[in-house]
């Protein structure tokens, strides 16, 4: 059973965000903004892609659709911690590496009441939601299919009845969530277009978002696990965790290599995203032998975003010269 909100424990000691937890910087803080590339990145490729398609590009709907994204992540990452916070997900949780795991740490350290939050995530969703109309008025209402899934998605990741990630399905939810339907939604924004190559550039986007989530939720795992959250490291501990990583880290370095050989992208288009997913999955044991607060951990976790950035960047610019 999870304290009430006038009870619950503080953290203020773990605190290190300074200022930031004060005035606006507070609600910034609660979206939890380092993971924001991960939905902002795809959405931008899946514009330039299917600007490619159409022969122009649509400046007004690539900045529509990329806020609608980023306002319902911001959202579902808002709305995630109060329904971790419900569950005692969070309240629990002592080996969390600032600012990646372990969410926000917003309510934990009342900085933002639980009700505080549920407002704020609501109201994100609902801004994006405002935004994603705005496009189907302009564009069609197949956009909006596709925004009811996001938004499905994002929020019931955590949120009951489905709470997704609670019943282990946490990391494709996260994998559709914020690598596919940003991609296709957006080339058909763009071009009107749906295709299978369009799904096949979305697979190596989407794996190491799943990378992103599933190296995150290490630290998380004894956390997790009490709570009954049935994340992979949670079910299946360290070492699985590792063999796991470096499985969807090699999936994505085949995904790019496919994508080249059937001539979606260009050659080169291979020549910095596969070494870079190799690379990571050939130095990941920290994910099993390391301790959960040291800095050889943290790093990893910071490789993962930037393979996820540096890779995505990469195939947006290939797409765009190839």
């Amino acid at each position: 059973m999870t304290n009430p909100a006038n009870e619950r424990p503080r953290h203020d000691a773990g605190r290190e965000d300074g200022a930031a937890a004060h005035g606006v910087g507070r609600f910034v803080l609660a979206t939890r903004p380092a993971f924001l590339t991960a939905s902002a990145l795809p959405v931008i490729l899946g514009n330039l892609w299917g600007a490619g398609l159409s022969g122009s590009l649509d400046p007004v709907v690539l900045v529509l659709s990329l806020a609608a994204t980023v306002l319902v992540h911001s959202g579902a990452n808002v709305l995630n911690d109060v329904f971790d916070d419900i569950s005692g997900a969070d309240v629990g949780n002592d080996a969390r590496i600032h600012p990646y795991t372990g969410g926000s740490r917003v309510i934990q350290d009342g900085v933002i009441e639980r009700s505080g939050m549920a407002a704020l995530g609501t109201g994100l969703i609902a801004g994006g939601v405002v935004l994603g109309l705005l496009l189907a008025w302009m564009k069609g209402w197949p956009v909006v299919y596709l925004g009811i899934v996001g938004v499905a998605l994002g929020v019931a990741y955590t949120a009951p009845p489905l709470k997704l990630s609670y019943r282990g399905w946490g990391e494709v939810t996260v994998a559709i969530a914020f690598g596919l339907l940003p991609i296709v939604g957006a080339v058909w924004l763009q071009s009107g277009a749906w295709s299978l190559e369009v799904a096949a550039l979305a697979l190596p986007v989407s794996l190491w978002v799943a990378a992103i989530l599933l190296i995150n939720e290490v630290p998380d795992a004894a956390a997790d696990g009490a709570a009954g959250k049935l994340t992979l490291p949670a079910r299946f501990g360290r070492s699985a965790s590792l063999r796991i990583y470096q499985g969807v880290q090699v999936a994505a370095a085949i995904a790019v290599l496919a994508i080249v050989l059937v001539d979606i992208l260009p050659v080169w288009a291979a020549l910095v995203p596969l070494p870079l997913a190799l690379g990571a999955a050939l130095v990941a044991a920290p994910i099993r032998d390391a301790p959960l607060s040291s800095p050889e951990l943290r790093r990893r976790i910071e490789m993962t975003l930037g393979v996820h950035a540096i890779g995505t960047i990469w195939l947006t610019v290939a797409s765009v010269i190839g």
